[in-house]
């Protein structure tokens, strides 16, 4: 027992003595959105689609408002603004972005 005492405090003081990893600080990221943005590479996006897309750029509480016809359009907040945006179903562009008073 007395030989693993003053192994035991070596080894207390080296973890002391390390450095702590202390994580990095958050630091917000901005995704911009403009038009003529690219969605996905080109290809045809589904009203669904359009809404999880937006979501996954920084927007929360996307609604559709009128998924016919070739403009999906949707509105959505990001950070304390709302937005209306206007995405073209057969390539996935941003066909047009707003920001809308309360």
């Amino acid at each position: 027992m007395r030989n693993k005492i003053p192994t035991i405090l070596a080894f207390v003081v080296c973890l002391l003595a390390m450095p702590l990893a202390f994580p990095a600080p958050a630091q917000a990221v901005t995704i911009n959105i403009n038009i003529g943005t690219n969605l996905n590479n080109g290809r045809p996006i589904t009203c669904r689609e359009g809404e999880w897309r937006l979501r996954n750029r920084g927007f929360r509480d996307v609604r559709r408002v009128d998924c016919r016809g070739r403009i999906f359009l949707y509105r959505a907040w990001r950070g304390n603004q709302r937005f209306e945006i206007a995405l073209n179903s057969r390539d996935g562009r941003v066909s047009d972005v707003r920001r809308i008073r309360r």
